[in-house]
């Protein structure tokens, strides 16, 4: 199961809590031990240095020697809670200032390692003492000879205590930053994990198609991105599902119209409602609707090639002019069973382009047979081509019924068809300017229309000169 961010919020402080905790009370602790101790032996040793060199002042002459002895060490006491012995020169103790009855000890029958060592830490010297002690051996000397030993001792137990006073200071402020910390984390939580979550919440709704919910509060660069992409998102999956709606709607009006057609002709041809004389008439009706199917099927199959695959251009040097004479060829008998000239000005016997050829002639067969259909009879379709600025510039220009301002953005969308102005038209899918568009954007390229309602309409694409 995976975990919520704001319990991982919670495990996290929890282990950083736990962790510093351990950490200060184990190897915080021994690391502030291990300070004191060194701190304690230097001072220690200072002092000790210090009583050394009264004594050898005095030339080690007992009477002045142990009287300001006994005062001092009676003053370390009581500032620093150590313990002053002095051992004459083979180690018995001749002065001590705890007044614990160790005076008249001899120091080596006890412990005689004790004397040659400078520090020493724990019960030492053995036999002597019964708890752990921090010891400096300070000996004392008056023309190189050793005269005795001086030695300080200090309870460890109040280096532990001093430790621990330190750790538990560390710990209260600890205590305090952690409660900082919990704010701080809190701060970041809700500034990050809750925009999150209503982001999430946004997305579902999204998903089920309600797209009027409020945006969720952002507080960072990062978050206004995520928001933006899903606004953009919601934005385009609203679009794609209001296409996908009207898509359906344009394919079953269109599909629907012919198949109506062919069913009732061929019942009626079947149970003999149309006489014999008649029968010709509606097949060739019949034949008329199956090609529209066919020709709706064809570009709706080539629609959906285009947003799978991408629309591949196979680009190759051919002359445009060519292209023009023969895909205009295949227009003759319409123009003549309407009476329409196709006038062509071609700039130059010869006009070379960079183009996929047989997608070309589908852009010239499309604005042709659209010309066609909306021109009035006897008139003239005009196809003009020039170079400008290394391209190759193609128009088709009818003086047929023309589009209206509120139509002319609107004719390269998918399945529209301005009905009040184009309504003879009943060949038409809704779909040839649509992908007219298409195939010359796929090249790099544009195209565009002027049209005057009653006047007539003009296509421009344009095509890159082969070099």
């Amino acid at each position: 199961m995976k975990l919520t961010l704001r319990i991982q919020y919670i495990i996290a402080f929890f282990v950083l809590v736990l962790s510093v905790f351990l950490l200060l009370n184990t190897y915080g602790y021994k690391l502030m031990y291990k300070h004191l101790e060194s701190q304690k032996q230097d001072q220690l040793y200072q002092e000790a240095t210090f009583l050394a060199s009264h004594y050898a002042v005095t030339n080690g002459k007992a009477d002045d020697g142990v009287l300001s002895l006994e005062k001092q060490g009676s003053l370390f006491n009581s500032l620093l809670h150590t313990d002053i012995w002095l051992a004459d020169s083979s180690g018995k103790i001749r002065i001590d200032t705890s007044s614990k009855g160790y005076t008249g000890k001899s120091i080596p029958e006890f412990d005689s390692d004790f004397l040659n060592n400078t520090f020493t830490t724990g019960v030492h010297p053995k036999g002597i003492v019964s708890e752990a002690k921090l010891s400096v051996v300070y000996p004392l000397t008056v023309s190189k000879e050793t005269r005795g030993y001086l030695i300080l001792l200090t309870p460890m137990e109040l280096i532990q205590n001093q430790a621990k006073e330190y750790i538990d200071m560390l710990l209260t402020c600890y205590l305090l930053l952690l409660g900082l910390v919990g704010i701080i984390l809190l701060f970041l939580y809700r500034r990050s994990v809750t925009p999150l979550w209503k982001i999430g919440q946004n997305a579902k709704e999204y998903t089920n198609g309600n797209f009027d919910v409020s945006p969720a509060p952002v507080y960072g660069a990062e978050q206004l991105a995520l928001v933006s992409s899903l606004k953009y998102m919601a934005e385009k999956t609203l679009s794609m599902s209001t296409y996908q709606k009207q898509f359906l709607a344009n394919v079953s009006h269109d599909f629907r119209s012919p198949l109506t057609s062919i069913r009732g002709y061929a019942d009626a041809l079947s149970d003999g409602t149309i006489p014999p004389e008649m029968q010709e008439k509606y097949l060739k009706i019949i034949v008329f609707e199956t090609e529209r199917l066919t020709k709706l099927t064809s570009n709706l199959l080539d629609l959906n090639q285009f947003e799978s695959n991408g629309l591949i251009v196979e680009l190759e040097r051919m002359d445009l002019h060519e292209t023009i004479k023969e895909t205009i060829s295949s227009f003759e008998r319409r123009c003549e069973q309407k009476k329409i000239t196709l006038e062509l000005s071609l700039d130059g016997k010869e006009l070379y382009v960079d183009a996929d050829k047989s997608k070309i002639q589908r852009v010239i067969q499309n604005l042709v047979d659209n010309a066609i259909k909306f021109s009035h009879p006897d008139s003239v379709i005009e196809i003009h081509t020039e170079k400008k600025h290394h391209k190759a510039f193609v128009s088709v220009k009818d003086h047929g019924i023309g589009i209206t301002k509120e139509d002319a953005g609107k004719i390269w969308d998918r399945f529209y068809k301005s009905d009040h102005s184009r309504g003879k038209d009943k060949t038409g899918t809704g779909l040839g300017l649509s992908i007219t568009k298409e195939l010359v954007e796929a090249h790099g390229e544009h195209i565009n229309v002027i049209s005057t309602e009653g006047v007539g309409t003009e296509f421009i694409f344009s095509l890159p000169l082969s070099s």
